[in-house]
């Protein structure tokens, strides 16, 4: 397993498609993973630390596990099939690991940063539909602001969800 780190949600065009955006914290390769609205706004609140009036079905996960007493110790994106990518959350408990939960990568992420767990994606995955991009626009990326937007504007341009269908 490859440990990424949320890039940011972006809107790809034309389709108006939400895409979370995965980077290897350790290299140069990019996950995209196409996501529905209202995950790719929950990831977004969560990634600039943002809170609800109300709590977002995340946000009541994050409650629900603390009050189990359950930890989430990280979530491990594995395949993609059909073009549909899957995803575990591993948990412990008292006892220690329980039976990894499979969930949608998006809720998973979601979940992941509101409590602060690693993101891992199975090496298998970047080596099929993983993209890299060369470091220099890699560390624009790392630098984040204006320059990560543009580069990544190039760079979604060019892709469409058909491009990850396994």
């Amino acid at each position: 397993m490859v440990q990424v780190e949320v890039v940011g949600v972006r809107i790809e065009m034309p389709s108006n498609q939400p895409i979370v955006l995965l980077k290897e914290i350790e290299g140069t390769r990019f996950l995209p993973i196409w996501v529905g609205a209202v995950e790719a706004t929950s990831i977004a609140f969560a990634q600039q630390g943002l809170e609800a009036q109300r709590p977002l079905t995340h946000d009541l996960i994050r409650d629900l596990l603390e009050r189990v007493d359950i930890t989430l110790t990280s979530v491990h994106i594995t395949s993609i099939k059909d073009g549909v990518f899957y995803a575990d959350l591993l948990l412990r408990n008292g006892e220690g690991a329980i039976e990894p939960l499979s969930v949608r990568p998006s809720d998973a992420i979601a979940v992941a940063l509101r409590t602060k767990s690693n993101i891992m994606v199975s090496s298998e995955l970047l080596d099929e539909v993983g993209i890299d991009i060369p470091e220099q626009i890699a560390n624009d990326v790392s630098a984040a602001g204006d320059q990560e937007l543009e580069a990544f504007r190039e760079f979604l341009d060019g892709i469409n969800p058909e491009d990850f269908a396994g």
